[in-house]
């Protein structure tokens, strides 16, 4: 009993020293040993801590990089050479994010993320810094209802990201994927409303419509939308709990990008269904997209087609920290008038490991089968199969 006395005695005189530090001067021996008094053999401790000073009642860190190494087998397409297979360990995203709560209201704040980027303007391996977002959110302007303004997010990316398909560390959403649709990125500059209720969530943006990476024109803007319902009145926490929701989203966007057939600005809109099943143990999810080039010239927008996909995922383990997972992207681009149309398809196998809550391990494949390799928006989507590991960290 007396020692059970003594070291809760100890432990409140150590509580005590700790917490007044600044004003209590502290010895250490050369063993490392801590004492409040001098003597021989013990020197001062110097307080080594740096404060931090802002304006803001509060900030908040936070941070996310994905890691990876890729291995790229390029297949042979009507009897065309491949290219050479690459072999490449990768920093794919690198995110630092600041908030900063500047107001009354303590779910109102200034937010800003900057990227790791490669940029071979630099050097072949040199990773570049660019801001991803740097918006404020005014909470609650009207009742449920919070405005991003600035550089913000757009309304389908991030959600999709959250409560579906729920591994950007190895593959973008059908929107944005190179292989796929590529009509759209996940920031822009710009204003959007969010509606949060039990059974409908909105986003409402006026952006520019060029994506956050896009070069500006300035020559007109985009309307962006996503209407979502909570069909069992819950929302996404995939690990916790169960929800069904469907979703329509879509953009109506101005001048968009220069179609270099045409010299002409298109004008693309899309439109899009999903819908997703989730409870702790399984995720399933569908979508279908179908956009079109309205400006008055005739050559199709490279953005314009049709496609769908889907995506499955299984959990095992006691915090369902074991996971398995597929994808199938199909894209049908339109073609010129007279010419054959060809899929882009892209299929994703693999399996993840969440280590704890800040870092999961994933495994997977790559598919790139594409109908005569045509319409692949860069090289890198060629015909392929990649091989993939990847280290997600979260803080």
């Amino acid at each position: 009993m007396k020692k059970i006395v003594l070291s809760t005695l100890a432990a409140l005189t150590l509580g005590a020293v700790a917490a007044n530090a600044n004003a209590i001067k502290l010895y250490e021996d050369e063993k490392g040993q801590v004492f409040t008094s001098g003597g021989e053999g013990r020197t001062v401790v110097k307080n080594k801590s740096t404060s931090v000073f802002s304006k803001a009642d509060k900030l908040k860190f936070s941070g996310q990089t994905f890691i990876g190494y890729k291995y790229t087998d390029f297949k042979n397409d009507n009897g065309v050479t491949p290219k050479e297979n690459t072999q490449d360990v990768e920093i794919r995203r690198g995110y630092f994010q600041l908030k900063a709560y500047l107001l009354d209201d303590p779910k109102s704040y200034y937010r800003v993320t900057f990227d790791l980027k490669n940029n071979s303007g630099f050097d072949t391996n040199s990773l570049a810094v660019r801001a991803k977002y740097a918006y404020l959110n005014l909470h609650e302007v009207l009742p449920a209802t919070s405005l991003e303004i600035g550089l913000a997010h757009r309304p389908w990316h991030d959600y999709e990201e959250h409560n579906s398909w729920l591994y950007r560390s190895i593959s973008e959403v059908l929107i944005e994927n190179h292989n796929s649709a590529h009509l759209s990125s996940s920031a822009d500059y710009g204003v959007m409303a969010k509606t949060r209720t039990q059974f409908l969530d909105t986003d409402i943006g006026i952006f520019n419509g060029e994506g956050y990476h896009g070069k500006q024109n300035s020559n007109g803007m985009s309307l962006e939308w996503r209407f979502t319902g909570h069909l069992l009145g819950t929302a996404g926490k995939p690990e916790k709990n169960t929800y069904l929701d469907a979703s329509f989203f879509g953009q109506l966007n101005q001048k968009h990008s220069h179609n270099t057939t045409t010299n002409a600005e298109d004008d693309l809109h899309f439109y899009g269904l999903h819908t997703v099943f989730n409870m702790p143990e399984f995720l399933a999810s569908a979508q279908y997209v179908t956009s079109e080039n309205t400006s008055t010239d005739a050559a199709p927008s490279k953005g314009s087609g049709d496609g769908y996909s889907m995506n499955i995922e299984g959990r095992l383990g006691s915090e369902h920290q074991y996971k398995a997972f597929a994808k199938y992207d199909n894209w049908t681009p339109d073609a010129p008038k007279g010419t054959q149309t060809n899929s882009r398809r892209t299929y994703i196998a693999g399996a993840a490991w969440k280590m704890n809550k800040n870092v999961e391990w994933i495994a997977n494949i790559t598919q790139n089968d594409n109908e005569n390799n045509a319409y692949a928006s860069s090289s890198s989507t060629a015909n392929s199969r990649a091989y993939m590991l990847t280290t997600e960290i979260n803080f």
